[in-house]
């Protein structure tokens, strides 16, 4: 089965993301939490926790919502993976919060111009 895409495993990714949340009964809040407690269980890369920013924020997920589930679930996956998960987490979010500052100093930066030019 070939594929045109640039990025058939990223593109796989997303399809399987879609049919999964189409498919299941959760709030919003719930799924990304529960996908949150997975990632910790597999010590997940940072990335992966980043590919739930997004959606973690959208959902109005609060730190301690989060740190809730790394509690709830550490007798289950054991204080060696909340901690690495600890630390993917704060490693994705603070590259999340650099990306938005940079977005929004490029747009300020974009709005100064335009008006100087103006």
């Amino acid at each position: 089965m070939a594929t045109t895409s640039d990025t058939p495993v990223l593109d796989t990714i997303a399809a399987m993301t879609v049919d999964s949340i189409e498919r299941c009964g959760m709030d919003e809040g719930s799924l990304i939490l529960t996908r949150i407690a997975a990632l910790v269980a597999m010590d997940a890369p940072a990335v992966s926790y980043l590919a739930h920013a997004g959606a973690a924020m959208e959902a109005n997920l609060t730190s301690e919502q989060v740190q809730d589930v790394l509690v709830a679930i550490a007798p289950v996956v054991g204080t060696a993976r909340v901690m690495s998960a600890a630390g993917h987490i704060a490693e994705a979010f603070g590259f999340a919060i650099a990306m938005a500052e940079a977005e929004a100093e490029t747009i300020a930066q974009a709005e100064g111009q335009s008006r100087s030019s103006s």
